[in-house]
């Protein structure tokens, strides 16, 4: 059997893809990790197709510079904007990606009442790949969307449990609780907000579902690298490396709150939106 102790990339807007991480190590505590959270540029969402583009390709090559076996893009954002213009531009490494779809179709599969809340960013909704998960997976389903201003920088915050963080979700979900619309499913359709699953549950209550995809992208990615051959087959845990185009110090302060474990955050600095240094 084949391995490879090469790092896995990752990288998301800021701190959101650590929810990604988080089940990556769960699943996967043997391989090493590098994470990118550009800090700089978060959030994604309002942002252009072609500025979301340029940013993904710049880290995509700082990170296969530095020897990442396969990508993570752990962001529904950068998915949406940009997974497939990875593929492209970078089909001469030979390198596989793995990116983040909203859980539309669990939650169509599962759901009683035909109804399911979805909670995502402007760009995700507008993506050409949130129209085809629908059409592909939710026929016969209603979906009720919301975009949740504010809801990211609450995050990158570390406001997990705030009242300013519970206004945001309150003014989300409690027009999806109304008794016309009956939800009894909500899908998480943007890495940063599973750190707010507890809050989401107390606001909904026991009889609605939520759907994190982090533990789908995990086996995704265990998947792939068993088909290449080329997951790490040395026992132990590995290290993971963090990168940040914003404070290093800030990002620091939050990984044990968020993913539960500490490190050191290394900065970097973008020359222009298109390469890293």
């Amino acid at each position: 059997m084949t391995s490879s102790p090469h790092p896995i990339g990752v990288f998301d807007s800021g701190v959101g893809g650590l929810s990604v991480l988080r089940a990556m190590r769960a699943l996967m505590p043997e391989e090493s990790i590098l994470y990118f959270g550009d800090q700089r540029h978060v959030p994604y969402g309002p942002r252009s197709m072609e500025q979301i583009q340029n940013f993904s390709e710049g880290i995509t090559k700082f990170l296969l510079n530095h020897d990442s076996k396969l990508i993570v893009v752990a962001c529904n954002t950068a998915s949406a904007a940009a997974l497939t213009y990875l593929r492209g531009c970078f089909a001469k490494r030979a390198v596989s990606f793995v990116g983040m779809e909203p859980a539309v179709k669990p939650a169509a599969e599962t759901t009683k009442t035909g109804r399911v809340g979805v909670l995502a960013t402007p760009a995700t909704f507008q993506g050409a790949l949130y129209a085809s998960v629908v059409e592909r997976f939710g026929a016969g389903v209603e979906f009720f969307q919301h975009t949740c201003p504010g809801l990211v920088s609450q995050i990158e915050k570390g406001e997990l449990n705030s009242a300013d963080t519970r206004a945001i979700l309150e003014d989300a979900l409690f027009p999806m609780l109304d008794a016309s619309r009956n939800i009894d499913t909500v899908v998480l359709g943007c890495t940063h907000y599973p750190f707010v699953i507890p809050l989401i549950e107390q606001i909904l209550g026991e009889n609605v579902r939520v759907i994190d995809p982090a533990p789908s992208v995990a086996k995704q990615v265990k998947r792939l690298l068993e088909a290449a051959g080329t997951k790490n087959q040395s026992q132990g845990r590995a290290s993971v490396r963090f990168f940040t185009s914003g404070n290093p110090t800030e990002m620091k302060s939050m990984l044990p709150v968020l993913l539960g474990e500490s490190g050191e955050v290394e900065a970097v600095v973008w020359k222009n939106d298109r390469e890293v240094i």
